[in-house]
């Protein structure tokens, strides 16, 4: 026996799945590359570059254009190369 409660949450599941399928939208990137290496640098910097999953020298990622990843990538921009972005 259905109750009430229970089909108010059915209902909202369903109003929630055309929301899900309107938000793939091409999401904004950024293609960064490890220009120079991390072996003088100090921690906070090589955590950064850690942060944004480059390993090793001339390693090339592409994120998603966020104000977070942004501004990691300004703490260390003399070690990274922004390759392109798409907007």
């Amino acid at each position: 026996m259905a109750t009430p409660a229970n089909e108010k949450t059915k209902s909202k599941k369903a109003e929630a799945a055309p929301k899900a399928a309107a938000s793939k939208v091409a999401k904004r990137t950024i293609t960064i590359r490890l220009a120079k290496g991390r072996i003088a640098c100090n921690p906070m910097q090589r955590a950064t570059i850690t942060g944004l999953g480059l390993k090793h020298r001339e390693q090339v990622r592409t994120l998603e254009n966020t104000p977070a990843v942004r501004g990691m990538i300004k703490k260390v921009l003399h070690l990274v190369e922004v390759v392109s972005e798409t907007r």
